[in-house]
C-alpha cells in the first residue's frame, strides 16, 4: 500500500501511523534519538557562529599567500596572544546582570575563535606560498634556463583549447600539472626540491597528440597522477596557471615520456576505472560520448570547444565538471531523501538493510573518499567532496539548522588544507551556490508554495533561481556576459542529471568486470546525457540567450544591484498574475527574438539585404542572401560564437554552400559556429591546403557532420535563389606556385538582383595582377561592392583598385588590431577612386541593400 511503512514526526515524537517492523523501527529509533530528533521546519534560527571564523580565514589565506613564512608566523603569534587575552577576559564574572556575562562570553569566544582561524590560515598560506618560491626552480624560470628535471604528475594531462591570433591558430598543446621533485642545475649536480610547475608539451606534435588521444594511445595524455617522469625543457615565468605554479616548463616533444616511477596502486585502479568508462561510452552518439565521462568523473577530454561554449552560454558548465551534486545523487540513493532522514521510516538501501544512521554516515564517508580518488583530488573535486559532506550531514541528521555550520566548517578546513582555493573563482562559486541552496532557496520555496505553486516545482524554481542570483555576479566577472536562459535550462536538465549520473556510475563500476553490461548501462545513460547536451545547444542558439555585461568587479556590483532591483519588482508582481504573464511573454520574445519581430523593432537586418559582412573581429565572415532564411557563407571568422550570433540575427537557418577562401585561422576557425544547428549543403575550399593543421580541422568538422568538402576551380558557376556567382580565382594550375595561402584565396564575382559584387579573399598584389589579366576579367570592372582583400592591408595592386572602381568598399577587421589594418594608403586609394569605405571595426556589422537601383549600406 502507498502509505504503508511510514510514520510522522511531531514535536512530541512519533504519531500513530501504519505498523512497521519492530527490527527496522528499533534500528532507527535508537540511532535517531540524537541525530534525527527535530524536523527541519521546527528548528530555530540558523547558527551563524562559525561563519565569521570561516570568512576571516578565507580572506587571510587569500592575502597571506604572498607573505613570507616569518610574516605569517608573526600574524599567527599576535592572533594567538590576543585570542588568549580575550578568552581570559570572557571568564571574568560581571557584577551588572546575569545576561551580560553570557553574551560577553559568547562574543569573546567567537572573536577568539576567529583570531585563531586567522592565525592558522596565515601559517598555512605562508607555507604554501613558500613552496612556490622555494628552491632553484623560480630563479631558473626567471633566467629561461634549459633544465632536466624529475616531475611528479599532479593531475590528469589535458589538451589546451586552440586560440586564434590573426591568421594563425595555436595548436592544442598538452598541459600537464606537476611538481618538480629533482632538478639538475648548471654544474650538473642534482638538487631535490618540491616546486609546483605546469608542463607544456611543445605544439610541434600536438596535432599527432590529438589524433592519438582520439584513438586512446597518446603517451602524454595517458599519464596518471603520481607518475614520475624525467623531462628536458625550458623553464619560463608562470604566465599560465596563476600564482599556484612557480613556472612553466616547456617540453619539446621527443616521443613517449621517460617514466622513472610508476603511479601508485590507488591511482592505477582509478585510472582503470576511468578508462573503462571511456571504453563503455565509445559507441555512443558524439554528445553523450563527450558528456557522460565529464558528468560522472570530471573527465572532459572529449568535450569539443563548440559544446563547451554552449554549456558556458547557458550557465550549465557546472555539469561538465565534478560538483557536489554528483556525490549528492549517489548519497541520496544510499540514504534516501533528506526530508525523511529524521523520521522512523526512511527510504534507500541503508535503512532497508538495517544500517544505523551512524553506520550509514560512515558508509557515505567511505563512498566520498572513493569519489575523491576516482575523480582525482583536484581543487574542484575537493570542493565537490566538501559540498557532498555537507549534504551527507543533512541526510544523516535531517536538520537544516546544522547545514550552515557544516558549510562554514567545510570552507574553513578546505582553506586551511589548500589556501590557493581562497583565490579560486570556482571555489567562490561553489560556496555561493551551496549557501544559496541552504539559506535563500528554502525561503523562496516557501513563498512560492504560499502562492499556490506545487511543492516540487517550487523547490526546483527556488533552488535554480537562488543559485543563479548569487552566482551570476561572479560569472559576469569571468565572462562579461549574463545568461537569460540559465534558470530555465537548469530546470530542464535537472531531472536528467540524476539518471545520467547514476547509470554512469554503474557503468564505471561494472566496466572492469563486465564490459557488455557497462556498455548497456552507458547506452541507457546516453539518453539523459544527450538531453542535457541538447538543452545546452538549444539555449545557446537562442538569439537573446545572453546579454553582454561590463566585466570585472565593477560589473559584478552593477549586476548585484540589478538583481536586487529585479527581485523587488518580481516580489510585487507575484500578486498580479496577468502582469506576470505579460512580463513572461515579453521576456520570451526578448530571448527568442523572432526574426520578423526583431526586424520591425531594430531594423536589422534591413529588408532586401543582399550582402552582410559580420563583425567578427580580426577575420572575415560574409553572408550572401539566397532566399528566405537561406544564405551562402563566405568564410567563417576566427570564433564560432561570433559568426553563429551573426547568422542568428540574420535569420539564416539553411546554408547551401560555405566557401572558405583559404585555410588561415581567421577565416576557418569559426566553422563550427556556421554548422551549429543549420542545414549545410557543402563546403568549398581552395586547393592550396596549408596550414596543414587548419586543413585537418576543417575536414574533421565536416566529417563529423557529414558535410561534403569540394574544391573551388576558376570558371565554376553556381546559383541559389536570386543569387548567382562565379569562381574567378584560383586557376586549376596556378603558375607560379603561390608563396602562401593568401595568394591561393578563392575570389568570387557575385550577382544579386541588380548588384554586382567582388569578393577577393586575402589576395595579395601578385595574385591580384594575375587575376586582372585573366580572360573575362573585364566583366568585373566598375562593380557596385568590393570586399577589400586582406582586411585592407597595404599590400594591394593599385591598378586593380582603379579597374574595379567600386561604389562601396567593405573592410572586415578588428578594433585596435596589431596589424594596422586597414592601411591608410589603401583607404585613401579607394576613396580617391570614388568609393565609400566602411569598416567593421568602426561601423559594426554591415548590410548592403538594393533599394530599387539605389545602393544603400545599413549598419547594425
Amino acid at each position: 500500500m502507498r502509505g504503508e511503512g511510514r510514520g510522522e514526526v511531531s514535536a512530541g515524537g512519533v504519531r500513530a501511523g501504519p505498523p512497521v517492523s519492530s527490527a527496522r523501527r528499533a534500528v532507527h529509533v535508537v540511532s535517531g534519538k540524537r541525530l534525527g530528533d527535530a524536523h527541519p521546519r521546527q528548528e530555530g534560527p540558523a547558527d551563524l557562529r562559525l561563519v565569521p571564523p570561516a570568512l576571516a580565514a578565507w580572506a587571510t589565506a587569500a592575502l597571506a599567500l604572498d607573505a613570507s613564512v616569518a610574516v605569517a608566523a608573526g600574524i599567527a603569534l599576535v592572533c594567538l596572544v590576543v585570542a588568549g587575552v580575550l578568552s581570559a577576559r570572557a571568564r571574568v564574572p560581571s557584577v551588572r546582570t546575569e545576561v551580560l556575562p553570557a553574551r560577553r562570553r559568547w562574543a569573546g569566544v567567537t572573536l577568539a575563535a576567529t583570531l585563531l582561524c586567522v592565525g592558522a590560515a596565515a601559517v598555512s598560506a605562508g607555507l604554501h606560498g613558500a613552496d612556490v618560491r622555494r628552491g632553484p626552480v623560480p630563479g631558473l624560470a626567471r633566467e629561461y634556463a634549459i633544465v632536466t628535471a624529475e616531475v611528479e604528475i599532479g593531475s590528469d594531462p589535458r589538451l589546451s583549447r586552440p586560440k586564434v591570433g590573426g591568421d594563425r591558430a595555436t595548436s592544442s598543446t598538452v598541459l600537464v600539472p606537476g611538481v618538480v621533485r629533482r632538478v639538475e642545475v648548471r654544474d650538473g649536480t642534482s638538487v631535490a626540491t618540491r616546486t609546483p610547475v605546469l608542463m607544456i608539451v611543445d605544439a610541434e606534435e600536438s596535432a599527432r597528440a590529438e589524433a592519438a588521444r582520439a584513438e586512446g594511445g597518446s603517451p602524454w595524455l595517458g599519464l596518471l597522477p603520481s607518475t614520475r617522469v624525467r623531462v628536458t625543457g625550458r623553464l619560463a615565468p608562470a604566465t599560465v596557471g596563476g600564482d599556484r605554479v612557480a613556472g612553466v616548463l616547456r617540453v619539446r616533444y621527443g616521443g613517449p615520456p621517460s617514466v622513472v616511477a610508476e603511479p601508485s596502486a590507488v591511482q592505477r585502479v582509478a585510472g582503470r576505472l576511468r578508462a573503462g568508462l571511456r571504453e563503455a561510452t565509445d559507441g555512443l552518439p558524439a554528445d553523450a560520448r563527450a558528456l557522460l565521462p565529464g558528468l560522472v568523473v570530471g573527465d572532459t577530454g572529449r568535450i569539443t570547444p563548440e559544446l563547451d561554449e554552449a554549456f558556458k552560454e547557458t550557465d550549465l558548465a557546472h555539469t561538465l565538471a565534478v560538483s557536489g551534486s554528483n556525490l549528492t545523487i549517489i548519497l541520496a540513493l544510499l540514504l534516501g531523501p533528506p526530508g525523511l532522514a529524521p523520521r522512523v521510516e526512511r527510504r534507500g538501501p541503508a535503512p532497508r538493510l538495517g544500517i544505523s544512521l551512524r553506520g550509514t554516515a560512515l558508509l557515505g564517508g567511505g563512498l566520498t573518499l572513493g569519489f575523491v580518488v576516482v575523480c582525482r583530488p583536484d581543487p574542484s573535486v575537493l570542493r565537490a567532496a566538501a559540498c557532498g559532506a555537507v549534504v551527507l550531514l543533512a541526510l544523516a541528521t535531517g536538520r537544516r539548522r546544522s547545514l550552515l555550520p557544516a558549510l562554514a566548517t567545510a570552507v574553513l578546513l578546505l582553506v586551511l588544507y589548500d589556501p590557493w582555493l581562497a583565490r579560486s573563482y570556482g571555489f567562490l562559486l561553489s560556496v555561493l551556490a551551496t549557501g544559496a541552496l541552504l539559506t535563500v532557496a528554502p525561503r523562496w520555496s516557501a513563498g512560492l508554495r504560499r502562492r499556490g505553486v506545487p511543492p516540487r516545482l517550487a523547490e526546483a524554481l527556488a533552488a535554480a533561481g537562488a543559485a543563479q542570483a548569487l552566482c551570476a555576479p561572479v560569472v559576469a566577472v569571468l565572462s562579461a556576459r549574463v545568461s537569460l536562459v540559465a534558470v530555465p535550462c537548469n530546470l530542464l536538465v535537472e531531472f536528467a542529471v540524476a539518471p545520467a549520473t547514476v547509470l554512469g556510475f554503474a557503468a564505471l563500476v561494472t566496466a572492469p568486470v563486465a564490459m557488455p553490461v557497462a556498455k548497456a548501462l552507458a547506452w541507457c545513460a546516453s539518453w539523459p546525457a544527450g538531453w542535457i547536451a541538447g538543452i545546452a545547444r538549444a539555449g545557446a542558439a537562442l538569439p537573446g540567450g545572453g546579454v553582454d555585461w561590463p566585466g570585472g568587479w565593477t560589473g559584478a556590483l552593477l549586476l548585484a544591484l540589478a538583481t536586487v532591483a529585479v527581485l523587488l519588482v518580481v516580489r510585487r508582481l507575484l500578486g498580479r498574475p496577468w502582469l506576470c504573464a505579460v512580463c513572461g511573454v515579453l521576456l520570451v520574445l526578448a530571448v527568442v527574438q523572432p526574426p520578423r519581430l526583431t526586424r520591425v523593432l531594430t531594423g536589422w537586418p534591413p529588408p532586401g539585404w543582399r550582402l552582410a559582412m559580420c563583425d567578427v573581429g580580426q577575420g572575415d565572415a560574409t553572408v550572401l542572401a539566397a532566399g528566405d532564411g537561406t544564405g551562402v557563407v563566405v568564410d567563417a571568422g576566427p570564433a564560432p560564437e561570433l559568426v553563429d550570433r551573426c547568422l542568428r540575427t540574420l535569420g539564416i537557418t539553411r546554408v547551401p554552400l560555405v566557401v572558405l577562401t583559404h585555410f588561415h585561422a581567421d577565416h576557418v576557425a569559426g566553422l563550427p559556429g556556421v554548422l551549429r544547428g543549420r542545414e549545410v549543403g557543402a563546403i568549398e575550399t581552395t586547393g592550396f591546403e596549408e596550414p596543414v593543421g587548419q586543413v585537418e580541422f576543417v575536414r574533421r568538422e565536416a566529417a563529423a557532420r557529414k558535410v561534403p568538402v569540394v574544391r573551388a576551380v576558376a570558371g565554376e558557376r553556381r546559383r541559389a535563389g536570386p543569387l548567382d556567382w562565379e569562381v574567378l580565382w584560383p586557376p586549376p594550375r596556378q603558375t607560379p606556385e603561390p608563396e602562401g595561402p593568401n595568394d591561393a584565396s578563392v575570389a568570387l564575382g557575385v550577382r544579386s538582383g541588380g548588384l554586382r559584387m567582388l569578393l577577393l579573399g586575402d589576395l595579395e598584389p601578385p595574385a591580384q595582377r594575375a587575376l586582372a589579366r585573366l580572360p573575362g576579367a573585364g566583366r568585373w570592372r566598375g562593380v557596385d561592392v568590393l570586399k577589400v582583400a586582406h582586411h585592407g592591408s597595404a599590400y594591394q595592386d593599385p591598378d586593380l583598385i582603379r579597374a574595379v572602381a567600386p561604389r562601396v568598399a567593405l573592410i572586415s577587421c578588428g578594433a585596435d588590431n596589431s596589424y594596422g589594418h586597414p592601411a591608410p594608403s589603401t583607404v585613401a586609394a579607394l576613396r580617391a577612386g570614388g568609393a565609400r569605405v566602411l569598416r567593421t571595426d568602426r561601423d559594426g556589422a554591415l548590410a548592403v541593400v538594393d533599394a530599387g537601383g539605389a545602393l544603400r549600406v545599413a549598419r547594425d
